[in-house]
């Protein structure tokens, strides 16, 4: 017998209420999202690294646009920007940063392996993913150098993956990659198509857009060129060196690093900010003194950098701390555009003062981590902002319905492989759905049993 006509109303009741306060959850969450922030993790194919920096390519690698390295088989690509629809589960997201393997070099100083991967983006749509970079790379055996931009690198594995309904930060963990044949192609020949690469990782902030303002009038603006000479604000970027930041966190050192004073890191870099000093275009010549200390500390380990001074003349720059020369880097002329001067990614090299910083570690001539100087002449010229790595992800909140056994639990993840989607309020979000449908089918079998009892 089907429960009293009351009986009906009441559940039927307590279903809208409930289903009324998740809504707006729901809805605020299904809203078209953008992508701002967060970074790619991801070492192409390790075993090509090992290649090009073994005995046999005798080679290296260099990162340029903020890309930094993970541990030490993987890259790092920052600053990801793109959108998100949790309705449909589809995700673009682009990532600054590149990576420039060189190996088997030639009597000329050239080198017969060349190839350059930058800008990696992901999307994924319909439960099919795709890498796209740009590539530039040298043939082999031909040498002819070609150059492509966004190509389907990689093909990714996500059709075990349920994109759909995911807030911030969204994090997807060690999702197989495979080289396509446009891929193989760009990849100068070196492997076939069909490859497996390294799994790719990323993890990404989202925001509702914003809502939408009233144009005003855009006020006229004033001078505001500072006088001649006078620097209003500069920061110098700067990595020290990639293998001494793996050595000061790996498994000899034991150690870490800390910033004070105002340092920034960057993922891949530190930035020492609040520059002050005096630039002369006629001269060339440039001196400024910088904010923020860095320490690296660990096991017969203690080197501080502060007091970070930049001294430019005759297109060559020396970067000091303490009053000791660490550094020095060509400039170049300098030349401010729009009341900004910069100086990216140059090369560096350690002075014969500077290896006594670091001990036995590294000799005078020694490469170093690329230097970038920005300097802003006019109180209207912006800084470049440092590479954006996004928030990390945390945990799902543990709940009762996650001590039941596998098959009784709620998950957001058909997962057929080892990889996974990680968002910020999905599956608590979705736990709580499952309770209401538990407590209203509950009330509904109660009212039934009374109904029968009293018959």
């Amino acid at each position: 017998m089907l429960p009293s006509r009351p009986a009906r109303a009441f559940a039927v009741a307590l279903f809208a209420v409930l289903l009324g306060a998740l809504l707006p959850t729901y809805t605020a969450q299904a809203a078209d999202r953008t992508v701002q922030g967060g970074r790619l993790d991801w070492g192409i194919k390790s075993s090509f690294q090992s290649y090009v920096t073994g005995p046999i390519a005798g080679g290296r690698y260099a990162l340029t646009g903020g890309a930094g390295t993970l541990g030490s088989s993987q890259f790092r690509f920052p600053s990801a920007t793109g959108s998100y629809d949790p309705d449909s589960g589809s995700f673009r997201s682009s990532f600054a940063g590149g990576v420039r393997f060189t190996g088997h070099k030639k009597s000329d100083g050239s080198y017969e392996l060349d190839l350059t991967i930058s800008r990696p983006t992901v999307r994924i749509s319909g439960g099919s993913g795709t890498l796209f970079a740009d590539m530039t790379s040298k043939a082999k055996g031909t040498g002819k150098v070609t150059t492509a931009y966004q190509v389907p690198l990689a093909s990714l594995g996500v059709s075990g993956i349920n994109m759909k309904g995911g807030t911030t930060p969204i994090a997807l963990n060690s999702v197989p990659a495979t080289l396509t044949s446009q891929g193989a192609r760009a990849f100068a020949g070196y492997y076939t198509a069909g490859t497996a690469l390294d799994p790719v990782s990323l993890s990404v902030d989202t925001k509702a857009p914003a809502a939408k303002k009233r144009a005003t009038p855009t006020p006229t603006p004033e001078a505001t060129t500072a006088a001649a000479g006078a620097i209003q604000s500069a920061a110098v970027d700067w990595g020290v060196r990639r293998t001494f930041r793996e050595y000061v966190t790996g498994s000899i050192a034991q150690g870490k690093w800390t910033l004070t004073g105002g340092a920034q890191d960057g993922g891949a870099l530190f930035r020492f900010p609040q520059g002050k000093g005096t630039y002369d275009k006629k001269k060339q010549t440039l001196d400024a003194s910088f904010a923020g200390t860095v320490r690296f500390a660990g096991k017969d380990l203690d080197v501080t950098l502060s007091r970070i001074a930049v001294m430019v003349k005759g297109g060559t720059g020396t970067l000091s701390a303490a009053g000791t020369p660490l550094i020095t880097f060509a400039t170049g002329e300098l030349t401010p555009k729009n009341g900004l001067l910069t100086v990216s990614e140059v090369p560096s090299k350690l002075t014969a003062d500077g290896a006594k910083i670091f001990g036995s570690l590294y000799k005078a001539g020694t490469d170093m981590d690329p230097v970038s100087l920005s300097v802003a002449l006019d109180k209207s010229a912006q800084l470049p902002a440092l590479p954006d790595l996004g928030s990390d992800p945390t945990p799902a909140p543990t709940t009762d319905a996650e001590t039941k056994p596998p098959a009784e639990k709620a998950s957001p993840v058909a997962a057929a492989t080892e990889s996974s989607l990680t968002t910020g309020t999905y599956i608590a979000i979705g736990l709580g759905a499952l309770g209401i449908a538990a407590a209203v089918a509950g009330i509904l079998v109660a009212r039934k049993r009374r109904v029968r009892s009293q018959n």
